[in-house]
């Protein structure tokens, strides 16, 4: 399998992903937007993977290149693409196909309990998403959920925490590839954000519990073999 995945900062990388991927034996490859990079054909990957970023979606006078991405999620999604959206990748995939995308009640930073949604229609999600267990987040904004696609869960500050459309569609607002080093550089790149608001953790909150990554991780490896099942099936 060829993944490919978009990257919007420097320091927010694949986390867990890229090591997951390549334990299953799929090729990798990257598009660095913020480096003036362009995303590849169509032709050329199976999956895409769309990372987070500090940037808001409509921050295109910023970054232009958020127009031509948007266009590119939207063909990939066309050609029938399996596509996981993470953070700002599910604001992003969550535009393109029509919701609202708009900022939160609350800024949610830290690790917070993702209650699933009790009707996932895909048993393969359902085992994946099968009971309450903390999350990582970092995010301002939130989205509806899209015609035609079905709610994943959400946190007591966020009630859409990710949707999946048509199967082979998941956006997660929460992160399951964070790890130990993937966190600490959104700490050292993002403390202005760290307001001590009501769903906004310390530093010390948010790098203290270790353990938490690697079930945060096992978590994000069930997701990929369930994303799969479902592909092979459709």
């Amino acid at each position: 399998m060829r993944v490919h995945y978009l990257q919007h900062v420097a320091f927010e990388n694949s986390g867990c992903f890229e090591q997951i991927f390549t334990h299953r034996g799929d090729t990798i490859s990257c598009t660095r937007l913020f480096a003036g990079e362009t995303p590849p054909s169509l032709d050329d990957f199976d999956w895409l993977v769309i990372m987070g970023g500090p940037m808001s979606i409509f921050d295109e006078p910023q970054y232009p290149w958020l127009a031509s991405e948007k266009h590119f999620i939207k063909s990939a999604i066309d050609a029938d693409k399996t596509v996981l959206g993470i953070c700002l990748g599910a604001q992003l995939l969550a535009h393109v196909l029509g919701a609202r995308v708009y900022a939160n009640t609350n800024r949610e930073i830290g690790w917070f309990e993702l209650t699933p949604a009790a009707d996932l229609p895909y048993p393969e999600l359902a085992r994946v998403f099968f009971e309450p267990f903390p999350v990582f987040n970092w995010h301002g904004d939130t989205f509806d959920i899209p015609d035609g696609a079905n709610r994943l869960g959400g946190t007591p500050a966020c009630v859409n925490q990710g949707f999946v459309f048509e199967g082979n569609v998941v956006a997660l607002q929460f992160h399951l590839e964070t790890t130990p080093q993937s966190a600490k550089a959104l700490v050292q790149n993002c403390a202005d954000e760290l307001d001590g608001s009501t769903y906004v953790q310390s530093a010390d909150e948010i790098l203290a519990p270790t353990d938490r990554f690697a079930q945060l991780n096992s978590k994000a490896a069930a997701l990929i073999d369930a994303m799969v099942s479902i592909e092979q099936q459709q």
